[in-house]
């Protein structure tokens, strides 16, 4: 049986050719997947996700961090947790905030490093 994936540097799992083409043809697959694009598209969840990146955060860190108020961080926690990109935990009064699992910190990394190379002096 051929594998249906292959493994890139980190470990994270990465759909071979055929396995990309099935994915591509089930509309629920390309649905999914344009949604979380679409919560990486705006610059504060984006900034939650990379804070998330480098540790766990509470509403409150991450709005010193991001400098929006706390609805707002709310909002998008909100938003990326019905996505499927954060995971939350409570901790006494407070909720904890992480990411759900290394491929959205490996959308994040392999993100910053293309703009990294764009943003490059030529």
């Amino acid at each position: 049986m051929a594998e249906t994936h292959m493994t890139n540097g980190c470990g994270c799992k990465i759909a071979n050719d055929d396995t990309l083409r099935a994915h591509l043809a089930n509309d629920d697959v390309v649905y999914s997947a344009t949604q979380i694009f679409d919560a990486l598209s705006d610059s504060t969840r984006f900034q939650i996700l990379g804070v998330l990146v480098l540790a766990e955060k509470s509403v409150s860190d991450l709005q010193e961090v991001c400098h929006v108020s706390q609805s707002a961080i709310s909002h998008q926690l909100r938003l990326l947790r019905d996505r499927g990109l954060v995971n939350a935990r409570r901790d006494g009064q407070r909720m904890i905030y992480s990411l759900a699992d290394e491929h959205v910190e490996q959308l994040l990394r392999v993100g910053l490093s293309h703009a990294a190379e764009d943003a490059r002096p030529e």
